[in-house]
């Protein structure tokens, strides 16, 4: 069966250590059994009003928000040992790397997979690959940039491919469709 855990970060301004959201939603055995979404006070104070305009998070609404490392814990808990996916993992990855830096935080461990290469290789003829686009394709109604709805999105996407590729469980769909998990580095 399907079990990984989808991850996605909103920030502050284009520092990747700026994150102001997160959502973790868990999937196991192919279905949603836990969620945790939650906002972040970025160690700046600037908002960049490019980034407010994306997600809609302000200075205000994190004024009483935990920092990431306040969070850390919990984040570890959901992740550590896991498979975790992201769409452009490499954005959400080097979030979590540069506000573990920012904190000194301990290293985490866990193997990283980016749904953007999935949706490329399963639905190769979409338009684009992006996840407004891809919760079109689902038709999915969601709020794109609010976190949770994103990561409830980015979760679909592997199980959406491995009913196309008839993979049943996440390693069985990599393999198939040749890309694979990597471990997280920081």
């Amino acid at each position: 069966m399907m079990n990984f855990v989808a991850i996605d970060f909103e920030t502050a301004t284009s520092e990747r250590n700026s994150a102001c959201s997160v959502a973790v939603v868990e999937i196991q055995n192919g279905r949603m059994t836990n969620s945790y979404n939650t906002l972040i006070k970025p160690p700046q104070k600037f908002f960049d009003p490019k980034n407010i305009e994306i997600n809609g998070i302000t200075t205000e609404m994190v004024k009483t928000a935990p920092t990431f490392a306040d969070i850390f814990p919990k984040l570890r808990q959901m992740l550590e040992n896991k498979t975790v996916i992201a769409h452009n993992a490499v954005f959400d990855m080097g979030v979590m790397r540069s506000c573990i830096w920012q904190y000194h935080l301990p290293k985490i461990k866990f193997n990283t997979c980016c749904t953007v290469q999935i949706s490329r290789k399963v639905w190769p003829s979409l338009t684009n690959h992006k996840l407004d686009t891809l919760g079109n394709f689902f038709q999915i109604n969601f709020s794109h940039h609010d976190a949770l709805d994103d990561a409830k999105v980015c979760a679909k996407i592997p199980l959406a491919a491995g009913r196309v590729v008839s993979a049943s469980d996440f390693d069985t769909l990599i393999a198939k469709i040749g890309i694979k998990k990597r471990p997280f580095k920081c």
